[in-house]
């Protein structure tokens, strides 16, 4: 079956992606034949098949090495590794080269593919912005434009189901906001004229119209993806202590080297032969193999152990920075909670009976897509209520519901729409206590008074308790980040059990908290589903985000928690922190071998073959080191 053009260009994309990858691989392969070759003593052949391994596996590691080398005036590994392996060549030993260029290449690839993935969150805010606007004329008619024309002062019509294409102001309407996508809170946000409205938010009621007050540029929405890109720019202190000791174990290693092309010829009468064969085995003996191994093979041990119990870390660096962390943030809705509301009190006016109550009260919910409407449906079905009485409604934007049910007129909605006083005062004034305790009310009226009240509230997760509990036990601070006010996330966050809570947080703001609590704690996770949680996310020593989060949370954060399980960040910090020690182990072995190894050179006491066994031996050795972490019982 013949390729479309577009499955062709895809194709083409995809290979460009992972050339890196294929390259390393197809080095592997020419080495494989290249070995056999020898062993059928095929020299020629077996050398012809290593000068390709060198060529495919080593080109694009090469040319980054050069390139950095030219662009930073400094030395890198990739530079080092390259001349350790023509040394090898040099002085016969092409299987050790080969061996020493496959490693690097390998290793670059996993590194370019990392890289590439950081780029898809920008995309994926990118892609919530609405590209077009109704724009309202001099005569107050709409017209279909993009919203790169739009400018500070246009009115703009916004129908029910679209998304806000800019920052700016009602000026007409009223109207239910879904602004997840800037607070997080799953509860849309009453707006009426005058209140602000935010670019990329949805309109879910009523037709109004808005005066954009902000250029694009300047956008809440807008603000949210500057702040991914700059967090993400920014390099670790741990990533620029490598950078920094990379130059000069390089330049170190080359020096000797130089040195020990001449010196020994000079000083200690050794022949020319002996002291290029000399320099030669120091070049393949200090080039930092093992030390290369110390860390890939425990890194990924570790990161295969973990996927197994659901928890997807996006590269190495990720997984070392989670065994440093000293605190913990979480955001509230769709992380520590349930993200959707659920009914904890249903009380009528004395004298009616419940059921019958409730059936007509979600008779009336039943038509509305509201969130706050669909959790009193559901809790009528929980409640073996399945024949709902049927009802004439009239959505009221920013209020609630008008209703007629069996020639009886309803209202449905806060306190402000059927009567304030009426429902502060129903049964015994109970509303203001339930609001204290972080719960919406809903209040029902009919034409004699207040029919009933429901209280609705966002409820903790079972597993976020445990989770919460299991970090303490590791000394780890826990922190709730919320869009929400003082009252809700206080009831909330103690319910969670977290050590402190910061209330009514914007993008922006959050981010200043995280900036805050690094400060003061160093190193801090983040923990959100959100789109809202990005910013915040790429500012965290390492960002954690929820399986069933948004597309941008899961591609901004570093860490994904495939099945939701909050106690799963625990375990992922022991085996953190079991990685380091390995890894701690194995450079410190790896660089005792090398130490004496470089030595037993000088002294003439090794030459190259025991010299490749006890390099290429404290490589395998730390590796199965490394390999301990596959094991679940840490």
């Amino acid at each position: 079956m013949e390729m479309t053009n577009q499955e062709k260009r895809s194709l083409i994309e995809n290979l460009k992606e992972h050339a890196e990858l294929i390259a390393a691989l197809a080095s592997g392969v020419l080495i494989l034949i290249a070995w056999l070759l020898s062993k059928s003593d095929m020299g020629t052949s077996s050398i012809i098949f290593f000068v390709l391994a060198f060529l495919v596996g080593g080109f694009a590691k090469a040319k980054e090495g050069v390139e950095e080398t030219i662009a930073n005036k400094e030395l890198n590994v990739e530079f080092l590794m390259i001349l350790a392996a023509v040394g090898s060549a040099i002085i016969g030993y092409w299987t050790e080269g080969a061996i020493l260029i496959f490693i690097f290449a390998l290793s670059g690839a996993l590194e370019t593919y990392a890289m590439n993935k950081s780029h898809k969150e920008i995309s994926a805010l990118m892609n919530l912005q609405p590209e077009e606007a109704w724009l309202v004329n001099e005569q107050g008619e709409p017209t279909r434009v993009s919203v790169a024309t739009l400018k500070t002062g246009d009115r703009l019509f916004i129908k029910p189901g679209e998304r806000v294409p800019a920052d700016g102001m009602i000026i007409e309407g009223a109207t239910a906001i879904d602004e997840a996508a800037i607070s997080g809170e799953a509860l849309p946000v009453t707006k009426l004229t005058g209140d602000d409205v935010f670019a990329g938010t949805v309109n879910m009621s009523g037709a109004v119209t808005m005066e954009m007050t902000k250029p694009n540029s300047e956008s809440l929405f807008q603000k949210i993806i500057d702040l991914v890109q700059s967090a993400q720019s920014e390099k670790s202190p741990s990533q620029q202590f490598i950078e920094r000791f990379e130059g000069t174990y390089v330049k170190f290693v080359l020096i000797t080297v130089v040195f020990m092309m001449f010196l020994p010829h000079f000083l200690l009468g050794w022949d020319w032969t002996t002291t290029f064969y000399r320099a030669m085995v120091l070049l393949v003996v200090a080039s930092p193999c093992a030390l290369v191994a110390s860390i890939m093979p425990a890194t990924l041990s570790a990161i295969s152990n973990s996927a197994k119990s659901g928890i997807l870390f996006k590269g190495g660096m990720h997984l070392e920075n989670l065994s440093v962390l000293n605190a913990i943030a979480f955001d509230k809705t769709g992380t520590l909670t349930q993200g959707k509301p659920v009914v904890t009190e249903f009380m009528v006016r004395e004298g009616l009976d419940q059921q019958e109550t409730l059936s007509i009260v979600a008779g009336i919910e039943s038509q509305s897509n509201h969130p706050l409407a669909q959790s009193i449906t559901a809790y009528a079905k929980q409640q073996g209520i399945t024949t709902f009485h049927k009802a004439q409604i009239e959505d009221v934007p920013g209020w609630g519901l008008k209703a007629i049910v069996n020639n009886i007129a309803y209202k449905v909605g806060k306190a402000d729409f059927v009567g304030q006083n009426e429902a502060m005062s129903f049964a015994n004034g109970i509303a203001p206590t339930l609001a204290d305790e972080g719960k919406t009310v809903i209040f029902v009226r009919d034409e004699q008074g207040i029919v009933a009240i429901a209280a609705m509230k966002d409820t903790v997760r079972e597993e976020s308790k445990r989770a919460i509990a299991l970090l303490k036990e590791l000394g780890i601070h826990t922190v709730m980040l919320t869009g929400d006010n003082e009252n809700t996330a206080k009831v909330i966050a103690r319910e969670a059990g977290v050590d402190a809570y910061i209330a009514e947080c914007l993008p922006e703001t959050k981010v200043q908290h995280m900036k805050d609590l690094m400060a003061k704690y160093k190193h801090v996770g983040m923990v959100g589903d959100g789109i809202n949680d990005a910013p915040a996310l790429a500012t965290a020593t390492t960002g954690i985000a929820m399986g069933e989060g948004t597309d941008v949370a899961l591609e901004t954060a570093d860490v994904v928690l495939m099945k939701n399980d909050l106690s799963k960040i625990s375990y992922a910090v022991k085996l953190s922190r079991k990685m380091q020690k390995i890894v701690k182990q194995n450079i410190a072995f790896s660089i005792t071998v090398i130490t004496l190894l470089i030595i037993s050179n000088f002294l003439q006491v090794v030459d190259l073959p025991l010299g490749v066994v006890g390099h290429e031996g404290s490589t395998i050795l730390v590796i199965l080191n490394g390999l301990r972490l596959l094991n679940k019982n840490i």
